[in-house]
């Protein structure tokens, strides 16, 4: 396994700030970063989600398109199928929660009501995710991303240069047209719109590529630090004061000034970025002062879809106890305790996995090196005499060379070569060593 990095720390921070979040009323959510900045994990996480999908990329660029595509399709297949799973988790855990408390609302949380409401459209709306659970949210986004990851891809190995242009022009086009994909059968519209949300994750692609943020100058890496470091608290300046614009004194299209994070307005989008530069410039301080939070974080980043899922069933477990213990504050520090080391595990289980299934297949490589290297020692033309088939018999025969017609073929070990002893000449004297 790698060892931590910037892009993993971050991305495991954005997690374990994401739990938080997503149990409402519990005391440490009031001190997360999305109360001091314009933006959240949620940015975080999909600019990350874009730099890992620039290191796939990178690992598939001396395969033929056709293994990028399918190798990215698969991701985002894979990422829609847990979607699926904890959804139904979370369906099951809120229909359990309001049988064992007695409290028949419960199941018109998060959304949810639809489903027990009307369970055959609402599942008909769950595969096709145009119905999505409260604190649901983020994978469906993360699929349709994924499912333009091959897109993506295809672009920047054949036309790099054009490919921020285009996801820019499309995230300006749905600032100015609102555009995004309606929900079913609960009428409204995605949380996060995928024509917006795009382009922060093509601006992580892009960063992570050879004209990115590594080809840049030291210098430039410092200056934009401290620039980054300035946005940062002048964002935290504003979301402390509770400045926000007001919809209706400014001109259409209004979702250019606003602070919405369904279109990612720009100024979330700004702010965003130079967190993102100042949480990577700051990375190397902490690494130093402290490595074993460091390598925590970093090992939640790499497992980062088996650990969100957890996540976001522990998050809607602590939801439920919150309310079955009246949100008493001494049950809040448990289940912070309890999620963040469940998601320890989920991610320490996930690379044992790994690491077990890796040194499998260097034990079965190294079995079946050994068994051919001592079958090329073997005398025998195939591996044993006693395990040779009669079909591999005949085919090895029938590539012999054929004896003349009328001569018997020799079956057995070839003959010795018989030297003939050579013809004894008389030495002849050389005519110009005769004496004159």
């Amino acid at each position: 396994m790698r060892g931590p990095n910037a892009v993993d720390f971050w991305r495991g921070f954005a997690l374990a700030t994401i739990f938080v979040d997503h149990i409402p009323g519990i005391f440490l959510e009031r001190y997360t970063f999305r109360h001091y900045s314009l933006s959240d994990a949620a940015e975080l996480f999909v600019l990350l989600a874009g730099v890992a999908l620039r290191y796939v990329c990178n690992s598939l660029a001396k395969e033929p398109p056709g293994a990028a595509v399918y190798r990215l399709a698969g991701r985002a297949l894979t990422i829609y199928f847990a979607q699926l799973v904890i959804t139904a988790l979370a369906i099951a855990l809120l229909a359990g929660a309001a049988k064992a408390l007695e409290q028949p609302y419960i199941l018109q949380w998060n959304n949810a009501a639809a489903v027990f409401e009307d369970p055959a459209d609402a599942h008909i709306g769950l595969a096709l995710l145009r119905y999505q659970l409260g604190f649901f949210d983020i994978l469906p986004l993360y699929v349709v991303l994924m499912a333009m990851g091959p897109t993506i891809a295809i672009i920047d190995r054949y036309a790099s240069r054009a490919l921020l242009p285009l996801s820019f022009g499309l995230y300006l086009y749905t600032l100015a047209t609102g555009l995004n994909l309606p929900t079913w059968p609960v009428e409204g519209e995605w949380y996060f719109s995928p024509f917006a949300w795009q382009f922060i994750f093509v601006l992580g692609f892009a960063l992570a590529g050879p004209r990115g943020w590594s080809s840049w100058p030291p210098r430039v890496k410092k200056v934009l630090f401290w620039l980054a470091g300035a946005q940062v608290f002048l964002g935290a300046g504003l979301a402390l004061a509770g400045v926000s614009p007001d919809p209706a004194s400014l001109p259409s299209p209004k979702l250019f000034f606003v602070f919405d994070k369904t279109y990612l307005s720009p100024a979330r989008l700004i702010h965003a970025l130079a967190l993102a530069c100042f949480f990577v410039g700051a990375f190397k301080y902490i690494d130093r002062l402290i490595p074993r939070l460091t390598q925590y974080l970093a090992m939640l980043g790499r497992n980062s879809l088996n650990v969100f899922c957890a996540a976001s069933l522990l998050s809607l477990l602590g939801q439920i106890v919150r309310y079955a213990f009246n949100g008493r504050i001494e049950m809040d520090v448990v289940m912070i305790l309890v999620g963040w080391s469940s998601m320890g595990l989920v991610a320490w289980l996930s690379e044992w996995r790994k690491r077990h299934a890796v040194a499998r297949a260097g034990r079965a490589a190294a079995t079946r090196s050994g068994a051919d290297s001592r079958a090329s020692h073997s005398p025998w033309p195939w591996r044993s005499p006693w395990r040779c088939p009669a079909a591999t018999f005949w085919r090895r025969e029938s590539r012999r060379p054929r004896a003349a017609p009328g001569r018997r073929r020799w079956r057995g070990p070839p003959p010795p070569a018989i030297r003939r002893p050579r013809r004894s000449r008389p030495r002849r004297p050389c005519p110009m060593s005769r004496r004159r």
